[in-house]
């Protein structure tokens, strides 16, 4: 089988692309490239970068992109989310910040940046720009384990690859038992609920990507420009 690139955090950097294109064809059995949204941002123009993912070249991996919280503040802002506006952007960083996103990507992208997916479900993995609870959740290793967990439930799935948070880690829920007891009009109702080993990964943004081989569950975490992979941070959840 073979092995997964994911990267996100690009930000309209074709450079930062290329780069990792590079790196990419020089890694062994790497054909999939997955792309965890943050493709644009507002300190750059875009269009580059867009049009290059749009149309890879014949020696390039072709990659498979999702939308992140970049690309939906443009969306919203450009009407593709109901009547919302950006009004997460404008309350971190001001309505500046809003002119210059709009103005880093060309109307022409709009259409297939809203065409693009929240995730994927690959195998038993989820890739997703953030979590399955909202496109702005920062998951990290000191998150509770009961809601890395829940993340993880709500998609039906033993690894869940994320890049919000912009760190490297793998957190292994290592299994157990969760007790619940709900009342009813019988009583107090008491059950245990088996969880099976499971993992969340983050893969990193920007320069920092990620490598996974689905037939091993080897991950490697890796810096562009071809250094050597970084040791893992790891955490165990509850047992």
């Amino acid at each position: 089988m073979k092995r997964w690139a994911l990267i996100s955090g690009l930000h309209g950097d074709l450079e930062l692309y290329e780069q990792i294109q590079n790196d990419l064809k020089h890694q062994r059995s790497i054909d999939s490239l997955f792309v965890l949204g943050d493709l644009i941002g507002p300190d750059r123009n875009c269009d580059a970068l867009l049009d290059r993912i749009r149309n890879p070249k014949r020696s390039d991996i072709k990659p498979d992109c999702v939308y992140g919280w970049w690309e939906e503040q443009l969306l919203a802002e450009c009407g593709y989310r109901g009547d919302r506006r950006a009004q997460a952007l404008r309350m971190s960083d001001g309505e500046e910040a809003v002119n210059q996103l709009m103005n880093a990507v060309d109307s022409s992208h709009v259409p297939w940046l809203a065409s693009l997916k929240f995730g994927f479900i690959e195998l038993d993995c989820a890739l997703i720009h953030a979590s399955s609870a909202d496109i702005g959740d920062k998951l990290t290793p000191e998150t509770s384990p009961l809601i890395l967990l829940d993340r993880l439930t709500r998609l039906d799935v033993n690894r869940l690859f994320t890049a919000k948070g912009g760190q490297q880690f793998r957190v292994k829920l290592t299994g157990g038992t969760i007790q619940s007891h709900i009342k009813d009009h019988e009583g107090m109702q008491k059950a245990n609920h088996a969880v099976p080993k499971r993992s969340v990964i983050g893969i990193g943004q920007q320069t920092a990507y990620t490598l996974y081989d689905p037939a091993t569950d080897l991950v490697e975490f890796m810096e562009a420009g071809g250094k050597a992979p970084t040791s893992k941070r790891q955490g165990l959840g509850f047992a």
